[in-house]
């Protein structure tokens, strides 16, 4: 280990294991952290909210420290996190984008609906903003609701360019509430991007430091008994997989963000007592998946990626790279911690709500870490059957259906993958009603997909006509992800016809939960039984599960559909879907 350490060393060996700094420092961050140039921002001063409907935004470099060292990061105005954008639904925007780059930079209006050549996917129908050159885009506000922007080029979003979009909806919110805050959730790391994805290349696991140990083992022989542990071991063994594999990069080469504020220095968001306050929580990050709570107050789940839905009241949610929620609390005078812990308990985000600057609550104990279990799998390393019993296809025309390959059904076992798959899902469900690995039965009330009910029902009330099953995959060891087995390098596009309503199933073959993002269009959560449930853009596919969504493909174009872990997209999760009119006569 030693000697890989050396091998691949360069600034995370050094960061890591050769300076001084406390574990308790890296997961906090450097109190007094920020923007080498210029002041931090925080949201609701003048200098890091922009409205209106003209905008001109600066991407550039610039230094920052968050953990005691100077780091270069990319920003947007010479802020980190970007600039919050806050627009008007019906108005017409234009933002004028000007890259101080070496290279070539862009900007996804991630969740919003807009042309194809507006939606800022370089080598689709966008070439990209060059060096020194500015781009303008431009578009009509056809929603509402809490959304964000970030650079779809390379790396360029780990190391800072993402920045919160807030719509306001005409005639006012359907919650009133007195006041608001944004919740920008992200990660950052001292190493180079590009340094962490080499690592993974060559050994999966190197991040992560909370792998079962030898007292491990003898904790659980003395509960469970040595012929148990052991089997344990030997069946994760023969897998060649590893229960603790729920974050490629941990809290141990991060330090979670809120608002671009490490946990040390304490993001505050003020409020008067008695008032119901919103707040609009966006998971900026490349690759972390948070579970939010706030000890001491109900969270009243009312949007989800934008939309209205039937308010819920839960003690806690998980929210994915790329999604949001909208919650409403009603504080009382005292101070609340706002608490996001990584999914893998190595770290967290937090910040308060407080009646007075300066104010601060207890920060909660990360949970203890969890482990993947056969309940998440549903894998199998040999037949790789899949139960497809859980769906109602009565509805559908059988004669049009399409597995994703668009000439042959996909066949469910390991072999037909090739050696860039390492496991397939043996009877996949939906589970739409389990609130994942580590928030089950933690005495909390958590949030489900089943929860939400977006109000006002589907876009399209129309029966599917056609059906595409994909299926994620991957290899852990060689860090390869894929859909259906094939990278995007290796795959043909998707292609839908133009006004027609498909079925996505979304079967996750893999041991890690992956938020699948669909570009253009929504993404229309069902039931087992085919029943609408939420209207989302991006959806979480936890390990072992199978889900299934109504997409209407009315926007003619190239679009992305990827897994929004950013080297998961980079290490081949990723399809081009292509809407165009039928041919004539096809």
């Amino acid at each position: 280990m030693t000697n890989f350490l050396r091998s691949v060393g360069g600034p995370f060996s050094q960061s890591i294991w050769q300076t001084s700094l406390s574990r308790r420092q890296f997961v906090q961050g450097i109190a007094g952290s920020a923007l080498l140039l210029g002041a931090r921002s925080s949201w609701g001063s003048t200098s890091a909210e922009l409205s209106g409907t003209e905008f001109a935004l600066t991407v550039d470099e610039m230094p920052v420290n968050f953990t005691g060292r100077s780091r270069v990061a990319t920003v947007v105005n010479g802020q980190l996190p970007a600039p919050l954008l806050r627009w008007r639904q019906g108005d017409t925007v234009s933002i004028h984008v000007t890259n101080r780059l070496r290279a070539p930079t862009s900007i996804h209006w991630h969740g919003m609906i807009v042309p194809a050549d507006m939606d800022g996917v370089p080598g689709l129908s966008f070439h990209g903003i060059g060096a020194d050159t500015t781009f303008t885009y431009r578009f009509k506000v056809n929603q509402s609701g809490s959304y964000w922007y970030h650079s779809h080029s390379r790396f360029q979003e780990q190391v800072g360019l993402y920045g919160p979009i807030i719509v306001e909806r005409r005639g006012g919110e359907r919650f009133r509430t007195e006041r608001e805050h944004v919740i920008l959730l992200s990660d950052w790391s001292d190493t180079d991007p590009e340094h962490i994805y080499r690592t993974l290349k060559q050994q999966s696991n190197y991040f992560n430091f909370g792998q079962r140990t030898v007292a491990d083992f003898l904790r659980d022989t003395r509960e469970h008994g040595w012929s148990q542990t052991l089997a344990d071991r030997k069946m994760w063994g023969e897998m060649r997989m590893n229960p603790t594999d729920l974050l490629d990069v941990s809290g141990h080469t991060y330090t979670y963000l809120m608002n671009g504020t490490t946990p040390a220095d304490n993001w505050t968001g003020l409020f008067k007592p008695g008032e119901k306050v919103r707040l609009r929580i966006i998971n900026g990050s490349s690759m972390s998946i948070f579970d939010v709570r706030i000890p001491g107050l109900k969270l009243t789940v009312v949007a989800t990626d934008g939309q209205d839905v039937d308010p819920v009241t839960v003690d806690e949610f998980r929210i994915a790279a790329a999604e949001t929620f909208d919650v409403i609390v009603e504080p009382k005078d005292e101070a609340y911690t706002f608490f996001a812990q990584a999914l893998d308990r190595s770290g967290y985000a937090r910040g308060t709500l407080a009646p007075q600057p300066g104010m601060q609550a207890e920060i909660p104990v990360l949970d203890p870490r969890p482990l993947l279990s056969m309940r998440d799998m549903a894998m199998d390393h040999g037949s790789g059957a899949v139960d497809h019993s859980q769906m109602d296809h009565s509805q559908m025309d059988h004669n049009k259906m399409d597995h994703g390959t668009q000439s042959a059904p996909v066949h469910h076992a390991s072999e037909e993958y090739g050696p860039a798959v390492d496991s397939v899902a043996m009877k996949a469900e939906s589970r739409l009603d389990d609130p994942g690995v580590g928030l089950r039965d933690n005495g909390r009330r958590v949030l489900t997909y089943s929860d939400l009910h977006t109000i006002g029902g589907p876009i399209d009330h129309r029966a599917p006509g056609r059906e595409i099953e994909l299926h994620l995959t991957g290899h852990m060891e060689r860090f390869i992800w894929s859909f259906n087995g094939q990278k995007f390098s290796q795959a043909e596009p998707l292609r839908f016809n133009h006004g027609e309503r498909l079925r996505i199933v979304l079967v996750n073959d893999s041991m890690m939960g992956h938020p699948i993002h669909l570009h253009g269009m929504w993404s229309e959560l069902e039931t087992e039984r085919g029943e609408f449930l939420v209207r989302k853009h991006t959806v979480l596919v936890q390990p072992g599960q199978r889900i299934s969504y109504g997409v209407t493909a009315d926007a003619l174009g190239r679009w992305a559909y990827h897994c929004h872990l950013l080297y998961h997209m980079e290490a081949g999760m990723f399809r081009e879907v292509i809407v165009a009119h039928t041919k004539a006569g096809a």
